[in-house]
């Protein structure tokens, strides 16, 4: 839905589970209109949409992709993003690092991002620009030593240029102009804004330069130009507050580069701070959010940077000694505190803020996958979770 400044504001619908077409367009039908009818004020509702790989594939099945587009129209509901980043089953078995398997190194995960591109180009409605969220290449730990990094840093820029071909001719073809919207995360290959930059100097702008104009035909200034176009950022204010960097020096940094935030993630990782309360409560306190779906890493800021625990049981087990951590557990946006714990609202009122004066992109989507995980006192019927943080979220707006 268009709010304040026209801003497209939606939710993922991560937060439902969708292992096939079938499960997923169930889950559409039960949730959406009762969402929208509480949020969007007689509107078309915009619909940050999941589709896994097999949802997706099965979407291309006979009518199917021409039924759901009837649906979305009946129903005042556009698809203008989707979450790309995880491949499988998102719900009720253990996701962990595996969210990012298979990873951009692999044929599966091009081929499916095409797909989706297809697909969101054909739901897309003309005059909005539509993106899909990724994974920043793969998992940091599944590799040995830095030559076999740097070997998937650049196969992951290859096979993501090869999208930023597809984007390039849909948008020829249609009219329709589409991005693909890289995901920094902690232990992802990417992980802050200045590895974002790197990867950009340092492999997609080089390798890309010769791709596009070998396969385009193009000049070296519109072949940079292009792949900045396609290829952008997908802003997770949870995955940046972790990596502890104010949202007005990560904005300054990609304008300062030429690189364009495609969609900006709102949500909130989990805060401990140490001080006020015994620590023991506290940690009695974490443990409740020690569960084994999702991969939750924690940092800490250091001396020389940001360290990161794999997971929540590396820390609760060494009960590390810090003033503070962050884990990234998405937790509720329009809570800022649960006493014991914290919230990084605060890192989503400053995006807010910049937001007022900056426009950096059009797309915002609430993104708290957890709800189904969150210890049972936070738990609330999933459909008034839903509209309480898009209503938290307009407001502020």
């Amino acid at each position: 839905m268009l709010v304040a400044d026209n801003y497209h504001l939606t939710y993922c619908t991560n937060i439902h589970p969708g292992e096939n077409w079938q499960v997923t367009f169930d889950n559409l039908k039960r949730y959406v209109p009762l969402v929208k009818k509480q949020v969007s004020d007689n509107r078309r509702f915009g619909l940050g949409l999941r589709l896994s790989n097999t949802a997706s594939k099965e979407l291309g099945f006979g009518h199917n992709l021409e039924e759901f587009k009837q649906w979305l129209e009946i129903n005042e509901v556009y698809v203008f993003t989707m979450n790309g980043f995880p491949y499988g089953n998102f719900h009720g078995e253990s996701v962990k690092e595996n969210v990012h398997s298979p990873d951009w190194t692999t044929t599966e995960r091009l081929e499916y991002t095409k797909r989706l591109f297809q697909q969101l180009a054909y739901l897309l409605p003309d005059g909005i620009n539509g993106g899909i969220s990724t994974s920043p290449i793969s998992y940091k730990h599944w590799f040995k030593n830095e030559k076999a990094l740097e070997e998937a840093k650049q196969i992951g820029a290859e096979q993501m240029l090869t999208v930023a071909i597809q984007l390039y001719e849909i948008e020829r073809r249609t009219g329709k102009y589409l991005h693909l919207d890289i995901e920094p995360e902690p232990d992802g290959v990417l992980e802050n804004s200045h590895e974002v930059i790197l990867y950009y100097k340092d492999y997609l702008v080089p390798i890309g330069l010769e791709k596009l104009s070998l396969e385009l035909g193009l000049g070296l200034e519109e072949a940079e130009r292009l792949i900045k176009r396609y290829l952008t950022v997908c802003y997770d204010i949870c995955h940046f507050s972790l990596a502890y960097e104010p949202p007005e020096d990560t904005f300054s940094r990609f304008l300062t580069n030429d690189i364009i935030v495609g969609k900006i993630q709102v949500s909130a990782a989990l805060k401990i701070l140490f001080g006020d309360i015994e620590n023991e409560t506290i940690w009695n306190y974490l443990k409740r959010f020690n569960e084994p779906t999702y991969l939750h890493q924690v940092t800490a800021l250091v001396e020389d940077g940001v360290k990161t625990y794999s997971d929540l049981p590396e820390v609760i087990n060494s009960k590390i000694q810090t003033d503070e951590l962050r884990a990234h557990f998405h937790v509720p946006i329009f809570l800022e505190q649960f006493l014991p714990l914290y919230s990084t609202q605060d890192q989503i009122l400053n995006v807010l803020v910049y937001l007022k004066k900056n426009r950096v992109c059009e797309h915002l989507e609430v993104e708290t996958y957890t709800w189904d995980v969150l210890p049972s006192e936070l738990k609330l019927d999933i459909s008034q979770s839903i509209v309480r943080e898009l209503n938290w979220l307009k407001e502020r707006l």
